[in-house]
């Protein structure tokens, strides 16, 4: 898995398994055609289209005793993959 780090487990992504659409988080710098690649050739599905979404990073701050704690959650980009009608892909196969 050279551009897929991981599939998207959420409530929202799941509901839409059953429309056939999947979530994935993708490498920054992977772009549409090859994250469709890389899709029908692991998981053996023939992909509609593909949507992408980048996130930035959040600045979080915790309050502890020692004083204010600044940190900082890792930005990402989202790809919501849509496959043919009656195809599925099994991502929990691997566990």
């Amino acid at each position: 898995m050279g551009i897929l780090v991981k599939p998207l487990v959420t409530e929202k992504v799941t509901k839409e398994n059953e429309k056939g659409v999947f979530g994935f988080i993708v490498k920054r710098d992977a772009n549409k055609v090859q994250i469709k690649n890389e899709i029908q050739k692991t998981y053996n599905v023939t992909v509609e289209s593909v949507r992408t979404m980048r996130y930035a990073g959040k600045s979080k701050v915790r309050y502890t005793k020692s004083g204010a704690q600044a940190g900082k959650t890792q930005s990402f980009k989202k790809a919501i993959v849509k496959v043919a009608a009656g195809e599925v892909i099994d991502i929990y196969s691997g566990i």
